[in-house]
């Protein structure tokens, strides 16, 4: 007998009217004779408000340092009201259902909270559950640490629960989402923006990362090192309303034909930090970088370049935006160490990046997407670049019309 994990996400379940919508989504794969689990998120805006809460609550009394803990405590039970509402609505349809915490299953985490990764799950008592007959319904987001308090696992966690939790089962995974699929870009601002029927790992994987926000970037990568197949679909359809719907994410060689770009991705989530005048020899952007590993400030574009004045030179990187004051400030702490002359940051930039495993054999991809935004006076600030993906940072005002272009460049409207 197959297993199925589903997860809904909070827009899913938003209210009671979602939740038995997706009930009845739930009893009809029940139905085909799947022995399933449901991983569900908070209900919609829940975590915010939750995390509001812990915020209110104001820092910690001097001399007792603030527990990250506590914090998991309060935003983990979000997800816990929306898996005892839908567990008390297949009851009430007929089924055997019962909800589960993480700490039940138990989804056992290290102790990093709120950005807890996940060790391990013993997969025992969701098989017995299976065996009884019993749809599980998980709490997503939420795992317990090896000295048993709750971690949850940043934004976006609930994805990483339903495929870690459809791994240890040997099972596939269902994403429900407000969206019926992968688009080959964001359809609020391409409207001739198309449905993938398949994606690869590697395509989504980068996808997600570069600004897509359709499957968190862990619950990509979990499924590519396990090979878990992965379906995206919309929960905002009846049971058999659209048979065959959205897009599996599977691996490169289950895709015939493979177009050399698949989507066109942004973020504006961006901030860009110069560094003027930087000593130009060995050893300075380990400082530099070194610095920021250990303060946990992701880096993302870099490029250096010649100063006018000589043995120096002038380096630009990208972090995210929230991390920014943050990312000067600890390059400002070291400046009399590293040397440099001045830092200046610039919030106003987005990336926009272009994805295809078709990249890997052929040429001109480059050549295509710098010729697109030429003609259309979009300025690049930055290039990077990899294996099947191309990104520049632009001026933020910029993003709807570079992606529009790249867009048509490519012929993905006529997919």
């Amino acid at each position: 007998m197959s297993r199925l994990v589903m997860k809904f996400g909070g827009t899913s379940v938003a209210d009671l009217e979602r939740i038995r919508r997706v009930a009845r989504l739930v009893a009809a794969e029940v139905a085909t004779g799947k022995q399933v689990a449901v991983v569900v998120s908070a209900m919609s805006g829940k975590t915010n408000e939750l995390v509001a809460w812990t915020d209110g609550a104001g820092p910690a009394a001097q001399g007792i340092p603030a527990s990250d803990a506590e914090y998991d405590a309060v935003v983990a039970s979000g997800e816990q009201v929306t898996a005892g509402l839908l567990a008390m609505t297949l009851r009430n349809m007929g089924h055997r259902a019962r909800s589960w915490m993480g700490w039940q299953v138990p989804i056992i985490t290290d102790d990093a909270h709120g950005k807890a990764r996940i060790d391990d799950i013993p997969a025992d008592n969701l098989v017995k559950a299976f065996e009884a007959g019993e749809i599980a319904v998980i709490a997503g987001f939420q795992g317990v640490t090896r000295d048993n308090r709750i971690a949850t696992l940043g934004r976006g966690g609930s994805d990483t629960s339903a495929v870690a939790i459809a791994a240890a089962v040997g099972g596939a995974c269902d994403i429900y989402t407000d969206v019926d699929g992968v688009y080959t870009t964001d359809p609020r601002i391409e409207s001739k923006a198309k449905k993938l029927a398949k994606i690869s790992y590697e395509e989504m994987l980068e996808m997600a990362s570069l600004g897509a926000k359709v499957l968190q970037t862990r619950s990509v990568e979990l499924a590519m090192a396990q090979r878990v197949p992965v379906r995206v679909l919309s929960s905002f359809v009846e049971p058999g309303e659209a048979p065959g719907q959205g897009t599996i994410v599977c691996d490169e060689e289950e895709i015939m034909e493979k177009r050399i770009v698949s989507g066109v991705a942004y973020s504006r989530d961006e901030a860009k930090i110069t560094l003027l005048g930087l000593p130009d020899h060995p050893g300075v952007s380990s400082k530099i970088f070194g610095a920021l590993a250990d303060a946990n400030v992701n880096v993302d574009m870099i490029v250096q370049s010649r100063a006018r004045t000589a043995d120096t030179a002038n380096m630009e990187f990208t972090v995210g935006k929230r991390d920014a004051q943050r990312a000067v400030e600890i390059v400002r702490s070291h400046q009399p160490e590293i040397g440099f002359e001045d830092v200046a940051v610039d919030e106003d930039v987005s990336k926009v990046s272009v994805i295809g495993v078709g990249m890997r054999s052929h040429t001109g991809v480059a050549k295509s997407m710098f010729e697109a935004l030429a003609a259309k006076g979009v300025n690049i600030q930055v290039i990077s670049t990899s294996e099947i993906k191309i990104s520049v940072l632009i001026d933020a005002a910029y993003t709807e019309l570079a992606v529009r272009a790249l867009h048509a460049a490519y012929g993905l409207d006529q997919l």
